[in-house]
């Protein structure tokens, strides 16, 4: 029960590797707030985990008025803002660049940046004003920041300032006791994966020498590890977890 006592909120929680977290950091101790911009889902994960567990929260990262009533929600139900950030969020709008609509590069920056900027900034805040020290926030980037695969201009480009994100954060934020990394997933077996097509799939795995896609929960292990006090120096990393895949 390494994380007894912690309170964490993960974003994009109703599915995929949000929602695997929650189950991880909540079979390690924490409480956890179950955020997503689909309730329901958050609910679902909710109830699947244990209510007396987990609590879910209707929350729209890219929204700040959204994301700062997620930080006083917070603190008026457990009188203390999350030690543990997790920003999971994160949408697809694949399509090649000729062809990439303003709305979709838009979409897709809102959430997978914007978000994660909106929600490190709003609960970094909250902890150095209530004096939370040991905190963790862990934000989602990918391996696509890396490899750059055709058609995912938009994707790749935010994820990519993800981790530039994270790294001037853990410089910022260090000196506040609130550690600052990046995860970067590589092809993870979750709905945003499923609806790529099947041949592309194929291509990653043979590049891949582990041969499979990788579990929402294994990526979930590393959020776990992370929000640890057994990674207490850890600080301003990116992290790959894609089975050798590069």
């Amino acid at each position: 029960m390494v994380l007894l006592g912690k309170l964490a909120i993960v974003t994009g929680a109703g599915s995929g590797i949000g929602r695997a977290t929650c189950r991880v950091l909540a079979r390690d101790g924490a409480r956890v707030i179950a955020a997503d911009r689909n309730l329901r889902a958050a609910e679902q994960t909710a109830k699947d985990i244990g209510i007396d567990h987990v609590v879910a929260l209707e929350l729209d990262v890219a929204s700040l008025e959204s994301v700062t009533k997620a930080v006083a929600a917070s603190i008026a139900q457990f009188k203390q803002p999350p030690s543990i950030v997790v920003n999971s969020a994160g949408i697809t709008r694949d399509g090649y660049l000729l062809k990439l609509t303003e709305k979709d590069y838009d979409d897709v920056y809102k959430v997978n940046l914007k978000g994660t900027f909106l929600m490190a900034q709003q609960f970094a805040r909250a902890m150095i004003e209530h004096h939370v020290r040991n905190g963790s926030i862990i934000n989602i980037s990918s391996i696509v920041a890396r490899i750059s695969n055709p058609g995912q201009a938009n994707y790749a480009a935010t994820k990519a300032g993800v981790i530039s994100l994270t790294e001037i954060a853990a410089k910022e934020f260090g000196k506040f006791g609130i550690r600052v990394n990046a995860i970067l997933p590589g092809f993870i077996n979750t709905p945003m994966v499923e609806v790529v097509p099947d041949k592309v799939k194929e291509d990653v795995l043979r590049r891949c020498p582990m041969g499979r896609l990788g579990r929402p929960e294994e990526i979930a292990e590393v959020i776990a590890f992370l929000a640890s006090e057994k990674a207490s120096y850890v600080n301003g990393s990116a992290i790959e977890v894609t089975g050798g895949l590069k």
